[in-house]
């Protein structure tokens, strides 16, 4: 039996599933605009173990949202994955962020081109496009958006939060957009799964998520 715990912390989402033989069998997510993520993490952590009624010992694996995304709220969900993996002695999987959103989507919006987004300020976006066999279309970069970006990948569906601000600006488009549709922790599940029947793991002591932008903090307010 393969147990792997996956956890989702890149957006103001907090997600924590978890999977036998890639199967999801526990969810629990929490949002919050605060991110308060260093509160929530470990609870939710505790509460998918109990509905399965197992213990930390019982998983094989972690696998984690490897970024694009919120600085802080990456380093969280590293940071705990690299100490329960290090404890363990079990492997760290890394999952790409817009990825995992593209493999929830597929179920909702089958044979269409899909375009997660996270938000990463301003009228930048972090994005990926791929076909509706999850094929990469456009790979994974920051980018500053405009009335005709990403044109040449018409009709497509467009989600995360990083969608909200597109709306109005490519209302006249042939695109859908979801606004509900967020990054999920059960999204991971497949590519965690077969990464782990792969051995594609990480190096639990130098793994770092992948920020794309540099750190930046919000001037203080007066």
């Amino acid at each position: 039996m393969t147990t792997i715990l996956h956890i989702e912390t890149a957006t103001k989402v907090c997600s924590v599933a978890l999977s036998l033989n890639g199967e999801l069998t526990q969810l629990q997510e929490f949002k919050d605009d605060g991110y308060s993520h260093g509160e929530q993490l470990t609870i939710l952590i505790q509460k998918v173990l109990d509905l399965q009624g197992i213990t930390v010992q019982s998983l094989s694996a972690v696998s984690v949202s490897a970024g694009p995304g919120s600085y802080t709220g990456l380093r969280i969900g590293v940071s705990t994955v690299k100490g329960l993996c290090y404890a363990l002695n079990i492997p760290l999987i890394s999952v790409d962020t817009l990825q995992s959103m593209a493999e929830v989507a597929s179920i909702l919006y089958p044979n269409s081109v899909l375009c997660p987004m996270i938000d990463a300020r301003r009228m930048e976006v972090f994005s990926l496009i791929t076909n509706f066999e999850l094929e990469i279309l456009k790979p994974v970069s920051a980018d500053v958006l405009d009335e005709d970006s990403y044109s040449d990948f018409e009709p497509f569906v467009c989600f995360g939060d990083g969608a909200s601000k597109m709306q109005e600006i490519w209302s006249a488009r042939n695109i859908i957009f979801d606004l509900e549709l967020e990054p999920s922790a059960k999204g991971q599940i497949h590519i965690a799964y077969q990464k782990f029947l792969n051995k594609q793991f990480e190096d639990v002591a130098y793994f770092e998520p992948a920020y794309l932008k540099e750190f930046y903090q919000a001037p203080a307010k007066k």
